[in-house]
C-alpha cells in the first residue's frame, strides 16, 4: 500500500492501491471530518481507508462476510465508538477502517445515474455509519441508517460543507 499521508498527524489515513485516477483524497478527508462534525466525534478520530482493486476487495469480501466477489464498501470498527452526546465532551478513539473498490463504485454510479465521486460520497459516509455502530440488517436498523445517511449526503452535497466544518450546532 502506498499511504497518503493526511495534513493531521494520525487523524485521516489513506491508502490507494488502486489504478484509479479519480479518487481525490482531500475530498474523502474533508467527508470524513465532516462526518465527524456531524456525528458529534472528536476532530482528531483515527479513521484510516484502503482504496483497493477488485481482486483484493472479492479476496476480502470472501475473508469477512464468507460471500463472493468484490463489493462496494467494507468497515472495520475498532474502538466501538458512538455518536457524541449533544453538549459535552466529544469522543475520541480509532474508528476503524473503511475499504472502497472505486471500480465497483463507479459501475454503481453508472446504474443509479449520478457521479461516481457522489458514488464515492455515498460509500465513504456508508462506511463511517457502519464504524459508529449502525447496521441496516433489520428494517428499523435500516430506516434509521439510510435516513441519516441522506441527511449527512444532504448537508455535504449542498456546497457549503467546508464553512461548516467545526460547527456543532450546540455551539454558538
Amino acid at each position: 500500500m502506498i499511504a497518503d499521508q493526511p495534513e493531521q498527524p494520525g487523524a485521516i489515513d489513506i491508502a490507494d492501491e488502486s489504478s484509479a485516477d479519480w479518487i481525490d483524497h482531500e475530498r474523502v478527508r474533508a467527508l470524513i471530518a465532516f462526518v465527524l462534525d456531524r456525528m458529534r466525534l472528536d476532530p482528531d478520530c483515527t479513521v484510516s481507508v484502503a482504496v483497493v482493486d477488485e481482486d483484493r476487495m472479492a479476496d476480502l469480501h470472501v475473508r469477512w462476510m464468507d460471500e463472493p466477489g468484490p463489493t462496494d464498501v467494507l468497515s472495520f470498527p475498532m474502538d466501538d465508538l458512538r455518536p457524541g452526546p449533544e453538549s459535552g465532551p466529544a469522543p475520541l478513539g480509532t474508528l476503524g477502517d473503511i475499504v472502497v473498490c472505486p471500480s465497483v463504485a463507479q459501475r454503481q454510479a453508472e446504474t443509479v445515474g449520478h457521479t461516481r465521486e457522489q458514488e464515492l460520497d455515498v460509500l465513504v459516509t456508508h462506511g463511517m455509519l457502519h464504524l459508529l455502530g449502525f447496521d441496516h440488517a433489520e428494517p428499523e436498523e435500516h430506516r434509521e441508517m439510510f435516513g441519516l445517511q441522506g441527511d449527512i449526503l444532504s448537508q455535504w452535497s449542498s456546497g457549503d460543507w467546508g464553512s461548516q466544518l467545526g460547527r456543532r450546532d450546540d455551539v454558538e
